[in-house]
């Protein structure tokens, strides 16, 4: 209950000998405690890092006893007269139900997902997690050969929505008639309600979308209960209210045409307010690191890095929230409800970065680039391959705002933040990646320690934003140069008080994961920081960022939102992908049902 790992392979074997079987000593203690975790978990009364501790204990005594097990298990096989390798070698009949649990086709992100699968395990239920990249197939495959009773899809970027959506109607198509969860950061209640339910929710196999993994455990137990009729019942008719609300809000929404939209585009006087000069560092490709590997790469080390972490989106993973004015970092330390579990995982990420730090088990690398550029009349980012600027290297296709919100407001694309020709403009970009993350987390996962593996994970993802953080402020006050003088301190920069925006593709300013792709090529992000994107644009390794940089102090960030049929059209065209793959890219934008 406490989660204390030091000795349990002494008090396991200690418990061991008092019962006739090792089968007892996991049915007994180690369920009852599990059973206590469970209900103070679902009370609100234990934390997330508490629940994952003590799912840590639980691991690795049921790792020292299974041998015991095997032996006991053979030994009564060979009795019978029963040869035991040509038995099953999982027995699942005692789990209170079977969940597979997977991250989509061309995603690579999982923590949500371990942590709820650790979760669903300290309440007795057996996971199948397949990990991520799943495809639809592997996916169908998984649940029919372990006949699972539920099946949970995970996702962080926008092309998951539409593969969720491909899986919901293959599962329908397949005669499945288990529940289907949905969950990550990228899925919604609504998109849940309004593109998946209706593709294979019924009060037989209801599609619930799964906030977090304090829900988890209460979601999966109604759909397994006797009442499970109920609860579906309840579901299917929260659902049917927010597809009518969401229809019925798209039908009052008022877009303006392309044409009119980029009339009314974002105007920047470029005469009175010009672009800033050209990069002191000059143009071209910059390849930056922090952290050695394999005892060679960058004399700086990791170190640099710690007063760039932003801590609040750390506790996030961890689902731990304070309450005004103790909710952000570092007031959370002394929240009055959550302060001291916030704490204690505060104390055991310092402890795992000094660790990182001194063995070099992370590292980071990434690349910075800068060009020649201008916009174009229609949305678009041209990048040219030199000052004369007379051939193309790259373009960016842009996105811009269409909802009308009213006569005096400007309809915002991230092209109004480049200087058209012939004024002199030049763009950023940068792709930077933290590696060694997987091995630290397959070397805990193997000691069954899922505590440390996601503690590793969110801190490779910390460290990321960390070094995209350190290396804008080296953009603005050395590389490109424009802002020499900044003196921000870097608690700060999360306030983003500086010059300038560095927003990602996929993003609400872009939408477009898409864009990711000119990226990678335009910073040589495979060949310089050993980078690359799945089919769907996903980054690997999975704790990466990429992103423009805008330099024009009138820049700024923005949200696209919805955009009618004629938009999407427009941006296909664009960018020379037919009307259905625009619509693929930007699926979360779209202000109509294709």
């Amino acid at each position: 209950i406490n989660g204390i790992s030091e000795f349990v392979e002494k008090d396991v074997e200690e418990a061991r000998q008092g019962f006739s079987r090792p089968l007892h000593v996991i049915e007994g203690p180690l369920m009852d405690g599990m059973s206590i975790v469970g209900d103070l978990f679902g009370a609100g009364k234990m934390f997330l890092p508490q629940v994952i501790k003590s799912a840590r204990v639980m691991k690795r005594a049921v790792a020292y006893l299974l041998p015991f097990m095997e032996k006991e298990k053979e030994e009564n096989l060979r009795k019978q007269g029963i040869d035991p390798a040509t038995l099953a070698e999982d027995d699942d009949s005692a789990y209170a139900g079977k969940v597979l649990m997977a991250t989509v086709k061309g995603d690579v992100h999982d923590i949500g997902k371990n942590i709820v699968s650790v979760v669903l395990g300290c309440n007795n239920y057996k996971v199948y997690d397949i990990g991520v990249m799943c495809t639809c197939e592997d996916i169908l495959a998984a649940a029919r050969e372990n006949k699972v009773d539920i099946i949970g899809l995970s996702g962080l970027i926008t092309p998951s929505l539409d593969e969720m959506v491909v899986v919901a109607k293959a599962l329908k198509k397949e005669g499945f008639n288990v529940p289907l969860l949905i969950g990550g950061a990228t899925t919604s209640k609504q998109h849940t309600a309004v593109k998946i339910s209706p593709s294979f929710g019924t009060l037989e196999h209801p599609v619930v979308h799964v906030l977090d993994a304090s829900r988890a455990v209460t979601v999966v137990s109604s759909l397994l209960s006797d009442d499970k009729l109920g609860y579906a019942e309840d579901v299917l008719e929260e659902y049917e209210e927010v597809r009518e609300d969401y229809f019925a809000g798209m039908a009052e929404r008022k877009f303006l045409s392309v044409a009119r939209a980029r009339e009314r585009r974002f105007v920047i006087d470029w005469e009175a307010d010009p672009p800033v000069p050209a990069p002191k560092c000059g143009l071209g490709v910059f390849p930056v690191a922090i952290g050695p590997e394999m005892g060679q790469g960058s004399e700086e080390s990791i170190s640099s890095l710690l007063d760039y972490i932003d801590w609040g989106p750390f506790f996030q993973t961890w689902e731990l929230r304070g309450s005004y004015p103790t909710r952000g970092f570092p007031g959370i330390l002394k929240d009055a409800k959550v302060g001291e579990e916030a704490t204690k995982l505060f104390n055991d990420a310092q402890a795992m970065l000094k660790d990182i730090i001194a063995s070099g088990k992370m590292w980071l690398r990434g690349v910075v680039a800068f060009y020649p550029a201008n916009s174009t009349a229609d949305d678009d980012i041209i990048c040219w391959t030199d000052e004369s600027r007379t051939e193309v290297a790259y373009k960016y296709c842009q996105n811009r705002q269409q909802e009308d919100r009213g006569e005096d407001t400007p309809f915002m694309s991230q092209a109004d933040f480049v200087a058209p020709a012939p004024f002199k403009d030049y763009l950023g970009a940068m792709a930077m990646a933290c590696h060694g993350v997987d091995a630290m987390a397959t070397a805990f996962e193997a000691e069954h320690d899922d505590y440390s593996k996601i503690l590793a994970q969110a801190l490779g993802d910390r460290l990321v934003e960390a070094f995209a953080e350190y290396v804008h402020q080296k953009v603005r006050k050395e590389m490109w140069g424009y802002c020499p003088e900044e003196a921000i301190m870097p608690a700060d920069l999360f306030k983003v008080n500086y010059q300038g925006i560095r927003p990602a593709p996929s993003y609400p300013s872009a939408p477009a994961g898409i864009e990711k792709f000119t990226l990678f090529e335009m910073v040589k992000a495979g060949e310089l920081a050993n980078m690359r994107l799945t089919e769907s644009a996903s980054m690997l390794p999975a704790s990466s960022v990429s992103a423009l940089i805008f330099s024009h102090p009138k820049s700024e960030y923005f949200a696209v939102g919805s955009l009618p049929k004629e938009a999407v059209q427009d941006y296909a065209d664009r960018r020379g992908i037919t009307l259905e793959q625009g619509e693929r890219w930007l699926t979360a934008n779209l202000a109509y049902d294709p």
